[in-house]
């Protein structure tokens, strides 16, 4: 591997496990471009390199996730009956979206990837603030059905689930959003285990994978990216709590627009270096 990938991934990883630690979600909006672009600029293929890219993320995630948990744990930002029951439902769900995901085209998968993210974001931008104190459910029965179809979309577009759990935690199961953030953060071990799992299975034997992968998961690019984003969620999450509810919803909201018009190819047909 040239020394600007290495360097790329290395980089790569700081990044995503700040924003990991900082607003609870994966990274993937950060790792996936890149995974992507290293791979197809070495002659893979944009179906293997997409799938490649999306279970080497949820190995990256498993990790980065727990390195912020423990921080966001300690500041009680935690909900854990929360975080296993949808962490659980979601894991098991993530299985069988990976498997659907090695059924459709590359741009299928972006497309949808991105689409989900903006809608996302337009429905916690436009969502009215309470004006009563939240109260996350106390029953198990919300956090498995929310839990089931968004596991089912974080293994199918390879993606921890923050970016898709947080703002239904904080609009539908009144979650704040410093409480959303840190129990996202855990449960994203869930389905970080149950999509990584899928893609390695699913990818065994498969043809044109490159060097060190382990069906679709590359344990190279795994080893760059993890080793600076594990120490930098503890960052991430640190800074987290020294934030106001309001600035970290709104930089929350600017990320995910950013990350669907991306993965859409939006900024590619502008022609805007973004």
């Amino acid at each position: 591997m040239d020394l600007i990938f290495i360097l790329a991934l290395l980089l790569t990883g700081i990044a995503v496990g700040f924003a990991s630690g900082l607003l609870g979600v994966g990274g993937c909006f950060i790792m996936i471009p890149v995974q992507y672009w290293l791979l197809t600029s070495t002659g893979i293929d944009p179906k293997t390199a997409i799938l490649v890219a999306f279970g080497t993320n949820l190995l990256v995630v498993l990790p980065t996730a727990i390195s912020g948990t423990y921080r966001h744990n300690k500041k009680n930002a935690v909900i854990w009956k929360a975080a296993v029951t949808l962490g659980l439902s979601g894991g098991i769900a993530a299985v069988f979206g990976a498997f659907a995901a090695t059924l459709l085209p590359g741009y299928a998968l972006t497309t949808i990837f991105g689409t989900a993210i903006i809608i996302g974001a337009i429905r916690m931008l436009t969502a009215k603030p309470s004006k009563t104190e939240k109260h996350p459910p106390d029953t198990t029965l919300p956090y498995i059905l929310c839990g089931l179809p968004l596991g089912f979309a974080c293994g199918l577009i390879g993606i921890g689930g923050g970016v898709l759990m947080v703002p239904v935690m904080v609009i539908a199961l009144k979650f704040n959003i410093h409480k959303a953030i840190g129990t996202s953060t855990a449960l994203m071990i869930f389905t970080a285990i149950g999509g990584t799992l899928s893609y390695i299975i699913n990818g065994l034997g498969a043809a044109n994978l490159p060097k060190y992968s382990m069906g679709y998961v590359n344990l190279l690019q795994w080893l760059l990216l993890a080793s600076t984003s594990i120490p930098m969620a503890q960052l991430g999450a640190y800074f987290t709590h020294k934030l106001p509810e309001k600035h970290l919803r709104h930089m929350f909201i600017a990320v995910m627009f950013y990350i669907g018009l991306k993965m859409i190819g939006v900024f590619t047909w502008l022609r805007l270096p973004l």
